[in-house]
């Protein structure tokens, strides 16, 4: 398809009808399928696509919006992917200034692979942080954690939202209301009686993903981590801030092994707003 015709074709807006597209469109590129994350990401964010006339999709992307709707706080960049045969021509560059002027003032992230991030500059996105992938079977070992984890419930939802705002610096409502229907396990860690953390862990193909992961403190973060594993037989797999030495360095020691690097970048703000010292790992790395 020449690239004239290609800049012709109309950016329109996704819709859950096109998971299967979507999920294509990931195959094409390598990717695992990742419907469940693709079908959560379409239902809480908006997608944006080019229809290819012969079928398909020439590009995808979502962007998952954080803080009231009229004026969000924060918008989440993720999932953008161009099919093999549309490479290189310009078609990422042309959809992200889409998205780019569509939010408006509205600051942006995203979470940049080493492939991705030169265009992410061009666009004028800085890196403001880094976040290390981790795969593995967790090995069981060492001190148990001194702090108390138990399943979360529907009477935690209220204190989970709380502690969410406040730690991640914009209010995720939508999205934290879904994680019970998304997630294989809610976990939240308590000092008397106070939820002080609290982590989830979701399937995405032949792995569990932890995340969102939010805790007081590092052994917080770690009993969570614990509890999570051991009620599941597949790999882990999470993305935690390197400024987190300590539970990086724990991890590792129970069988996690780091897979890559993803640069957090931002547009329109310095820094993401909130607490990083609190905020270990994102639910995705595609809604920030």
């Amino acid at each position: 398809m020449p690239t004239p015709f290609l800049a012709a074709l109309p950016i329109r807006r996704l819709t859950h009808r096109d998971l299967p597209a979507c999920a294509d469109l990931s195959e094409d590129r390598g990717w695992p399928r990742e419907e469940h994350k693709w079908g959560f990401l379409l239902t809480a964010g908006k997608g944006y696509g080019i229809d290819d006339p012969d079928g398909g999709l020439v590009a995808a992307c979502v962007v998952t919006e954080y803080g009231p709707q009229d004026h969000p706080d924060l918008g989440a960049i993720g999932m953008v992917l161009v099919a093999e045969r549309h490479a290189r021509r310009g078609v990422g560059r042309r959809l992200m200034r889409h998205v780019v002027s569509v939010m408006g003032t509205t600051p942006l992230t995203l979470h940049a692979t080493p492939y991705g991030r030169p265009l992410y500059e061009e666009l004028g996105f800085k890196v403001t942080g880094r976040a290390e992938m981790l795969r593995g079977h967790f090995t069981p070992g060492g001190p148990e954690p001194r702090v108390a984890t138990r399943a979360a419930n529907a009477e935690d939802l209220t204190s989970i939202l709380r502690l969410d705002e406040e730690v991640f610096g914009a209010d995720r409502t939508h999205i934290i209301t879904r994680l019970p229907a998304f997630a294989d396990r809610l976990r939240v860690a308590e000092d008397n009686g106070r939820i002080i953390g609290y982590a989830a862990v979701w399937p995405n193909m032949d792995t569990h993903v932890v995340g969102p992961l939010t805790a007081r403190d590092t052994e917080t973060a770690k009993a969570l981590i614990a509890a999570l594993a051991a009620h599941t037989e597949r790999p882990l797999r999470t993305d935690i801030d390197v400024r987190h030495e300590d539970l990086l360095a724990w991890a590792k020691e129970r069988g996690l092994a780091s897979v890559a690097f993803n640069a957090v970048m931002t547009y329109g703000t310095t820094e993401l707003p909130g607490d990083w010292t609190r905020r270990f790992a994102p639910l995705t790395v595609a809604a920030g």
